[in-house]
């Protein structure tokens, strides 16, 4: 995202707490406004190629959640840190902007979770759906849980690693490309989660997955991931880095097989931040698949 896009800051208030999103773009009369959904640690600096590319025909908005980028970082007592929160929050967001009768929707990591949770709920606002290395559904059964997140879900040992060492985010930022980000790239993504205090909701995203019927969690994702019959008719991207240690192709498989219509792009050569290791080729794929974005297109 250039400086003149990170320019276009706003903050939305959610009962005192601020969740800080990104507004700018050319919104032509008619032009469909896009959102980007982030994940888990980014936020909407992760999206910059696509702003970049977009912004001169359409109105970009990129959320940042609650305790993610420059949005407030609450405790526990003052924010539930949930997957059913993220998605109203981010519903609370649409509909105080206005947006019109129909959006464009892109996700990445939890951002499928939350985007899709929204989407699903809204179908019919929905025009077409990019999904990059992502899920809107449980674990597959084929797929086991990478160490690394087991390891960050530990009770005691977990806080550790990713509050006090900062592990999750310095792991991400070296682990998540196929080619190494520079040093100033690695210092944009890791300056949000700076101290302990800051890095709570990367520790939260991570305790909030769902593996069994017990999380307070499952229900959300269980309904999520039964209302995507919902979105079966809307045009879908995906573009996916083929060298995800964590979305890999089991999770590919779970798209393809739900949304057997949708446009498939792997990228071979790219891990889970597939817009950092191949944005150069996906931003004109996403442009193309938007189109004019008008709904006399």
């Amino acid at each position: 995202m250039t400086d003149a896009a990170t320019s276009k800051s706003h903050w939305f208030d959610l009962d005192g707490i601020r969740m800080h999103y990104v507004d700018t773009g050319a919104g032509a009369p008619g032009a469909t406004p896009v959102v980007m959904v982030h994940g888990n640690p980014t936020g909407a600096f992760y999206y910059r190629t696509l702003v970049d590319a977009l912004a001169p025909t359409r109105r970009c908005i990129v959320p940042e959640h609650i305790g993610c980028g420059q949005s407030d970082k609450p405790s526990d007592a003052a924010y539930p840190y949930t997957v059913a929160r993220r998605i109203d929050d981010l519903g609370a967001l649409i509909d105080h902007l206005s947006l019109g009768d129909e959006i464009d929707l892109v996700v990445h990591d939890w951002g499928g979770m939350i985007g899709t949770g929204w989407a699903t709920r809204h179908a019919e606002r929905v025009r077409r759906i990019v999904v990059l290395n992502t899920a809107a559904f449980h674990l597959p059964p084929t797929k086991r849980m990478p160490w690394q997140l087991t390891a960050s879900r530990l009770p005691g040992l977990g806080a550790v690693l990713v509050r006090g060492f900062n592990g999750f985010c310095r792991y991400a930022a070296r682990h998540c490309t196929t080619r190494p980000l520079d040093a100033a790239t690695r210092a944009r993504y890791l300056a949000p989660y700076d101290s302990w205090h800051n890095r709570i909701a990367v520790h939260r995203f991570v305790q909030d997955i769902p593996l069994a019927p017990s999380h307070p969690s499952w229900a959300t994702v269980d309904a999520v991931e039964r209302a995507l019959p919902s979105l079966a008719t809307k045009p879908m991207l995906i573009a996916w880095g083929m060298r995800d240690f964590v979305f890999d192709r089991h999770f590919l498989d779970g798209w393809v097989s739900r949304f057997p219509d949708a446009t498939v792009h792997r990228f071979d050569d790219a891990g889970h931040y597939v817009l950092e290791d191949a944005g150069d080729r996906i931003a004109p794929l996403v442009t193309e698949f938007f189109g004019a974005g008008s709904a006399a297109e």
